[in-house]
C-alpha cells in the first residue's frame, strides 16, 4: 500500500464560525458538499465537517509546525472569535509552542521545533 497523505476530519459546533477561524489562520477553504469543507495551506489539508461531538472535539489535538513562533503568535493574537483562546509562547526542551483552542474546543499545538 502506497499512502500519499493522511487527513483528519475536524468537528464544528458552529460550522460557519469554525470556517471563519480556519480562514483567519490562513487556510483556504473549498466546499466538498453542504456539510464539508476542505481546507488547505502549503500542502497541508484537512476536512472541516458540519458535525459536532463534544467529547471528541474537546479531546482532539492537532500540531501545526511553523517556522517562526513569534510570527504565528502575532497572527493568533488577532483572532477575535468567541470561545477561541490561546496561551503565551512557551519554551519547551524540544522547541516553542502556543496552545490555541478552536471554537469547538479542539486544541492546536502551534509549534516551532528546536534545532
Amino acid at each position: 500500500m502506497n499512502i500519499k497523505e493522511i487527513r483528519t476530519f475536524i468537528p464544528s459546533k458552529n460550522y460557519e464560525v469554525s470556517r471563519t477561524f480556519y480562514k483567519q489562520l490562513g487556510f483556504k477553504g473549498e466546499s466538498a458538499g453542504d456539510e464539508l469543507t476542505v481546507f488547505a495551506k502549503n500542502g497541508c489539508t484537512f476536512f472541516l465537517q458540519k458535525y459536532y461531538n463534544e467529547e471528541f472535539a474537546k479531546n482532539l489535538m492537532l500540531q501545526l509546525i511553523v517556522p517562526c513562533i513569534q510570527e504565528a503568535f502575532e497572527s493568533i493574537a488577532k483572532i477575535n472569535i468567541s470561545n477561541v483562546k490561546h496561551s503565551e509562547i512557551k519554551e519547551e526542551t524540544w522547541g516553542k509552542v502556543v496552545y490555541l483552542w478552536g471554537p469547538s474546543g479542539e486544541l492546536l499545538h502551534v509549534t516551532e521545533l528546536g534545532s
